[in-house]
């Protein structure tokens, strides 16, 4: 029995990943609650797999608990779907929503296939598992550490002041919440004192004889 080796990575955490061994005429159901074992996620919620090309592009839809909608429209169960019958490149990707009330997706990429399978080994198992995946609260996610380390980051410069030139810099100062307009305008204030100041310094100056000068 052949023994196919999905990478499974999440799409907005570049540092935790899980390869996961299950044989070829598993389900995608069985997939499905392997990779949340393997993330410690409840498993019962609704989910989908997406057939996808290269470009992550998603196509046919393969569900796990669907809403009535997509049950009357059709949808393919992850129950009924081995994975050998979705399998058309050595390097098939699919595309994976995880709990569509709080989603996280996922990229899910066979990255190796096994001819035969391990005598006495239970499938689907993990056989790599890199980084730890984020905490769900009941309030939304728990960040990584590397995810809190960026946004320090961007903290510390903000204290000093940091004003980036590079327009790419400027939109990631922005994604993390880092606004300049205060910064901006606190500058446009001080000029402004300036150029008073200069008025103010000029001998013989008087407000009067300006209002006089006028007529």
């Amino acid at each position: 029995m052949a023994i196919y080796r999905f990478r499974v990575s999440f799409e907005d955490y570049d540092d935790i990943e899980r390869d996961i061994d299950i044989k070829s005429n598993q389900t995608f159901e069985d997939l499905h609650r392997a990779i949340q074992q393997s993330t410690g996620y409840k498993v019962e919620a609704s989910s989908s797999f997406y057939v996808s090309n290269d470009q992550w592009i998603k196509n046919e839809e393969i569900a796990f608990l669907p809403n009535p909608r997509k049950v009357t429209n059709g949808v393919t169960l992850m129950s009924n779907s081995k994975l050998s019958s979705f399998i058309d490149d050595p390097h098939q990707k699919f595309y994976y929503t995880y709990n569509f009330e709080r989603p996280f997706d996922f990229h899910v990429e066979l990255v190796k296939i096994i001819l035969d399978d391990e005598p006495g080994k239970t499938y689907p198992s993990v056989a790599r598992s890199l980084g730890e995946a984020p905490k769900i609260t009941g309030t939304g996610v728990i960040p990584t550490a590397a995810v809190i380390e960026k946004a320090e980051e961007f903290d510390f410069l903000n204290e000093l002041n940091f004003q980036p030139e590079d327009p790419e810099e400027l939109e990631q100062m922005s994604e993390m919440g880092i606004s300049t307009e205060d910064e901006t305008a606190e500058e446009e204030e001080e000029e402004k004192d300036e150029f008073m100041d200069e008025f103010s310094d000029n001998e013989g100056y008087d407000s009067d004889d300006l209002q006089k000068d006028d007529y």
